[in-house]
């Protein structure tokens, strides 16, 4: 195999390709990144664990087809340190790769593997149904629920994210046990039912590719419009494929039962508190500082238009801070953990925060303040209390 390809894209490609390649796997090829030249102008590249995988191809000129398997983490170094421009890729008969930067001395040489070895890769099977979703409301869909999705692997249920399209609704949910984080976008003039339960590590890359599409501001259509980038969404069998941006990205689907996050949800607060939101924020990491290190337990107390912050540590000492608020209800303290109000709160963009309470040993609701039920876009989470 022998081609030249720019380097800008080379680079691009393959440190996508990071986050999925498998280092620490026993079978050594699931390091590597698939390099493929075919005979259609293009290097067409891809890597996976056997659960995820990611397939992109960018434009090169083939002087010689053929495919290698090479490590992903050394291309990406090596590719990373060469001058911009051309950049000439060539493999011998024993998978040995050299990278070289056209018009320069400089070169590498890389101990590859034969393009063979390489796991064979999934595809959607013929005829499955196609949606297309804009990148910006899945990203806004992950960056408001991700950080309530279990890190326990062995919980596979929550070790994931619910993904739902119900009509014109596009729909995350995200629990750990302890929270819970919703999020629903009206998706007008596009109808679809789908039910996806998305393992964390793919959320991640999702989350990942959506940003990098997003950077690139999607592309220009005949009338000189840029268009939003959007993502095609294929579900087959027990895998999902993610269309976009050159590249192509699938993951194996978890096969569990999602827990009936509507039960969870309360169907109303007795008392309700409306607080800015940078003001709350800024408080409780303050008073979480003395918060004691294995719970990060806070209190909140309310009065009449009033909301006291308090952590004690028997080992640091206490802290303390107070912020007005709009709260008209009888005195009230209820315990919780700092860091799971500080995610929810830096998801949420409004100026004020509200925060539906019934009692001491009972879930707090977090909402926008603005939100209503005909908005388009609807983000609620539930945080359980704790004992401080």
């Amino acid at each position: 195999m022998e081609l030249t390809v720019a380097k800008k894209d080379l680079l691009k490609i393959v440190s996508r390709m990071q986050g999925v390649a498998e280092r620490k796997s026993t079978m050594p090829v699931l390091a590597n990144v698939l390099l493929a030249a075919d005979g259609n102008g293009a290097l067409r590249l891809a890597a996976t664990d056997l659960y995820l995988a990611l397939m992109g191809r960018i434009p090169a000129e083939i002087a010689k087809g053929g495919s290698v398997a090479v490590s992903a983490k050394d291309l990406f170094e090596r590719v990373k340190m060469m001058p911009d421009g051309p950049v000439v890729i060539a493999s011998q008969d024993n998978a040995t790769t050299t990278i070289k930067a056209s018009g320069t001395a400089r070169r590498y040489t890389l101990r590859g593997m034969p393009g063979d070895d390489f796991p064979p890769l999934p595809q959607p099977a013929e005829g499955s149904p196609t949606l297309a979703l804009d990148v910006d409301v899945l990203s806004e869909l992950i960056a408001k629920t991700h950080f309530s999705i279990s890190t326990d692997e062995t919980r596979a249920h929550l070790n994931s994210a619910l993904f739902e399209w119900d009509g014109d609704v596009v729909r995350m949910v995200t629990t750990d046990g302890h929270r819970l984080s919703k999020v629903d976008v009206k998706v007008s003039g596009r109808q679809a039912s789908a039910t996806m339960l998305i393992p964390l590590k793919a959320i991640q890359e999702l989350r990942r590719l959506c940003e990098e599409m997003l950077a690139d501001g999607g592309t220009v259509g005949p009338d000189g419009e840029r268009k939003k980038p959007e993502l095609l969404i294929t579900q087959s069998g027990a895998s999902a494929f993610f269309q976009g941006a050159g590249t192509t990205f699938s993951v194996k689907l978890v096969d569990a039962q999602f827990p009936p996050y509507s039960q969870v949800i309360p169907q109303g607060s007795e008392r309700v508190v409306r607080a800015p939101r940078s003001a709350l924020a800024d408080a409780l990491k303050a008073v979480s500082v003395a918060a004691s290190e294995r719970t990060g337990g806070v209190k909140l107390s309310l009065t009449k238009g009033s909301m006291r912050i308090t952590s004690e540590s028997p080992e640091s000492g206490d802290g303390y801070d107070e912020i007005p608020v709009e709260f008209a209800g009888p005195n009230m303290s209820i315990g919780f953990n700092a860091k799971y109000f500080l995610d929810v709160l830096a998801a949420i963009t409004d100026e004020e925060v509200a925060i539906g309470l019934s009692g001491e040993l009972d879930p707090a609701v977090l909402r926008p303040a603005g939100a209503t039920t005909s908005s388009e876009r609807q983000f609620l989470s539930v945080v359980m209390p704790m004992r401080i």
